[in-house]
């Protein structure tokens, strides 16, 4: 099993980085940061349905102090969905804001209640952390999925991505016999090789969420990352490979069983020629947030050394040997893409 360190360092927003998200509108000014949402006076333990500790709790703030952080959570929950317009949120309200504590980076999560119809939704606030920014960006562009995420200053708002946790799926889904295993692991497959690519690493089970989709005749999946930390920072190959997890053992005996190595090359092309397409209708994006990433530090010199090491034996490419930065190594990963 790859080797994670204990504890990732947090790299604040650099001048570069910063530059990119406010050209490509993801820098905007909000009412409350993160440090507001500190000001609880205690909190509970959130249980779930099945009376299951869950790690969360909740925060109780005073009266006063709710009031006004309520209203401005709406406020950035409007400019997260809708730009900012306030009249279509009229009917919304804050239900409750939980604090992970377990977290490195203790995040918030905020849910928003529709008091029509009692339909729910997530957003989470956060310490900015610049891996984790230009792991969103990266899945951004380069995914099959878009993100929703904002930054002001050193608090980053991200909305929730909704999805069955992999762990969980591994529980309950795969041992129902309505599984369609083989798509499941084509899926995995795929999902490994974009990890690989944008050198997105710790993506275990509890690390990624399985949305599933009916169809008129089948049933498609799709495995999505739900935790950005670990972009472009730890020193081994393997580490950027969902498949050398041991929580994820579940899958890779699924592509074991069910993908002949015939099928896997042909569906880790057609994840490599999908993410070309995505890089040329990203072009400028793409370019300059790679260019900000190169003059960032984002990792200890030695994680780079190693890691361009390991990319250049994997891929005989001596390409990845003049890399100076992670951003220097992710460019590399793409350019491989088109050799």
């Amino acid at each position: 099993m790859p080797h994670i360190s204990k504890k990732k360092f947090v790299y604040k927003i650099g001048s570069n980085l910063r530059q990119y998200l406010v050209k490509y509108g993801r820098e905007t000014d909000i009412p409350i940061h993160y440090p507001d949402l500190q000001q609880y006076s205690e909190s509970v333990s959130l249980y779930n349905h099945a009376g299951k500790d869950t790690l969360w709790e909740t925060c109780i703030y005073s009266a006063h102090n709710q009031e006004l952080i309520y209203h401005n959570l709406l406020k950035i929950y409007a400019l997260l969905r809708v730009g900012g317009d306030m009249h279509v949120m009229e009917h919304l309200t804050i239900d409750r804001i939980d604090v992970c504590l377990y977290g490195n980076t203790m995040p918030f999560r905020i849910r928003v209640v529709n008091r029509l119809n009692d339909n729910f939704d997530y957003f989470y606030v956060k310490n900015a952390d610049a891996s984790r920014v230009y792991g969103l960006e990266l899945e951004h562009l380069l995914s099959p999925n878009r993100i929703g995420y904002l930054v002001s200053g050193n608090t980053l708002i991200e909305e929730h991505i909704a999805g069955i946790p992999g762990d969980e799926f591994i529980k309950k889904y795969m041992i129902d016999p309505q599984l369609n295993a083989t798509r499941v692991a084509k899926e995995f497959v795929k999902f490994n090789e974009r990890c690989l690519v944008r050198l997105l690493g710790d993506m275990h089970s509890s690390n990624f969420v399985v949305q599933i989709m009916p169809d008129f005749e089948e049933t498609h999946y799709r495995i999505r990352a739900i935790d950005f930390d670990q972009q472009s920072f730890e020193a081994r190959k393997n580490i950027y490979l969902p498949q050398f997890y041991k929580q994820n053992q579940a899958f890779l005996k699924l592509v074991q069983d069910k993908i002949s190595q015939e099928s896997l090359v042909q569906y880790q092309r057609e994840e490599r020629n999908l993410i070309r397409g995505r890089m040329r209708a990203a072009k400028w994006p793409l370019y300059n947030l790679i260019k900000a990433m190169k003059h960032d530090e984002i990792a200890p010199i030695e994680n780079i050394k190693n890691l361009r090491q390991e990319l250049a034996k994997h891929y005989n490419s001596k390409r990845f040997l003049r890399a100076k930065s992670m951003g220097d190594l992710v460019q590399a990963s793409l350019m491989e893409l088109l050799r």
